[in-house]
């Protein structure tokens, strides 16, 4: 795979340094971004089994927490 990038206006190819660079960082840019939906989801998991555990509905959650 030969991957392009534009430098001053001008496309070429990038070296082989520079598609490992940019291959290593999108690899951890989609881990991170996998840590950080994962954190999330916890996150809205654990605040719904709150809500449930309150007997609280809907409304009454968004009242109280916004």
């Amino acid at each position: 795979m030969t991957l392009k990038i534009n430098v001053d206006g001008i496309n070429r190819e990038m070296t082989e340094e520079e598609e490992t660079a940019y291959l290593a960082f999108t690899k951890k840019l989609e881990a991170d971004n996998k840590i950080e939906a994962e954190a999330q989801a916890a996150k809205l998991a654990a605040r719904q089994n709150a809500i449930d555990k309150l007997g609280l509905t809907a409304d009454e959650a968004a009242a109280l927490f916004g």
